[in-house]
């Protein structure tokens, strides 16, 4: 009997020192710093770096794509340095056909170049039977005059009415719009004075379009402006003697 009450305070003291221990931990557990619970808590946790990605592990995938990009640009190298046959490389053979495309698109330029023809340039100036003339005068301050600029037989005069005459022929005929219809210019006469020069030009319509040729592409207006404006881009000191001066240009139609 004395036996089984030993046996009973034994287990209630061991009870009792075991929910003694319970207390104490969870004492423990309850006053356990915050500091030391971050701490723990930031240990735990993977490093960041300061714009908010694993810095090891973005180390890890740069090194990887570096490697990767490495890898394939020797494949690359690798796959361009392969011999196709007898040491001709597959780079060769690129170069080759860029070059062969490059030849053609040049050729085929060349080509439609050289076959391409113009519907406006193509004309026929045997049509051409409608005469129209402009008379008009001009002066020449950078020419002396002379007596013999009078005489017609003089050798002075015909070499300055040629040399104008070829002047005004180059002028008209390099036009885009008249050339077509010019046919001559001719110098009818000098005066005294700060050297004037009588002009007519002559210009040949076809039938055809008569009336829209007249009101428009040999027009009073058309005719002199192109005139007026090659004597505004001429210089004084190249054109010398023969040059002419803007101001004084007089033009009149006739039919």
């Amino acid at each position: 009997m004395e036996i089984k009450m030993d046996t009973m305070r034994a287990d209630e003291y061991d009870a009792a020192r075991f929910s003694s221990n319970e207390r104490e931990a969870a004492d423990v557990e309850a006053h356990r710093s915050p500091d030391a619970t971050e701490t723990d808590q930031f240990l735990s946790e993977p490093a960041f770096n300061g714009n908010g990605g694993h810095t090891s592990g973005q180390r890890n995938r740069g090194n990887n794509d570096i490697g990767h990009r490495e890898g394939a640009v020797c494949r690359v190298k690798k796959e361009l340095c392969q011999n196709v046959f007898h040491g001709v490389r597959l780079w060769m053979i690129i170069v080759i056909i860029l070059l062969i495309i490059a030849a053609l698109i040049i050729l085929s330029l060349f080509v439609c170049a050289a076959i391409h023809e113009d519907v406006d340039e193509k004309f026929d100036s045997s049509l051409f039977k409608v005469p129209r003339y402009f008379n008009g005068s001009f002066r020449l301050p950078n020419f002396v005059f002379t007596e013999e600029l009078l005489t017609p037989s003089s050798n002075k005069r015909q070499a300055l009415a040629a040399e104008l005459q070829n002047k005004l022929n180059d002028l008209y005929r390099s036009s885009p719009a008249l050339g077509r219809y010019f046919s001559k210019a001719d110098i009818q006469a000098f005066r005294s004075g700060s050297v004037m020069a009588d002009y007519t030009l002559l210009f040949h319509l076809p039938e055809e379009e008569l009336g829209q040729l007249r009101n428009f592409t040999l027009s009073w207006e058309m005719v002199f402006n192109v005139f007026r404006q090659f004597l505004y881009d001429q210089e004084s000191a190249e054109s010398g003697p023969m040059y002419i001066d803007p101001d004084s240009l007089q033009m009149y139609s006739r039919h």
